[in-house]
């Protein structure tokens, strides 16, 4: 019999594959799309990565449906947008203020993000 997957690895899993469909879209709308702001085109990419994030946090890692799914994503909403904005901040001094590249930006604004994130989605949105 196969023992279940820790909810801390469960969390690690979906923020892998939401930071991965945001940094694609990052990189779609900086390389393909030709975005001159690293700090708009993150923040747009951060929309997807949000979605994925709160479908798997609801489903896979948390497992909380019994809340409708309105209320749940207008709280993991409201927190994710304050870590886009963050986010999209970090890119922008980073790399349209600073310089430096977008990449590494991105890598610093997203360690930040996954800090305060998990906390937040357990205490405040899916109340375990």
């Amino acid at each position: 019999m196969s023992r279940p997957i820790p909810e801390i690895l469960r969390y690690g899993i979906n923020g892998i594959v939401a930071t991965a469909v945001h940094y694609v879209v990052l990189i779609f709308n900086l390389e393909l799309l030709s975005m001159s702001s690293a700090g708009l085109a993150n923040m747009v990419a951060a929309l997807f990565g949000i979605s994925t994030s709160f479908i798997g946090s609801r489903y896979f890692v948390f497992r909380k449906t019994d809340e409708g799914i309105l209320p749940q994503a207008s709280k993991f909403g409201g927190l994710y947008v304050a870590f886009a904005v963050v986010h999209g901040a970090v890119l922008f001094i980073w790399t349209d203020r600073l310089g430096y590249d977008y990449q590494l930006g991105f890598v610093l604004a997203t360690a930040f993000q996954m800090a305060g994130s998990y906390l937040g989605n357990k205490f405040l949105v899916f109340k375990i």
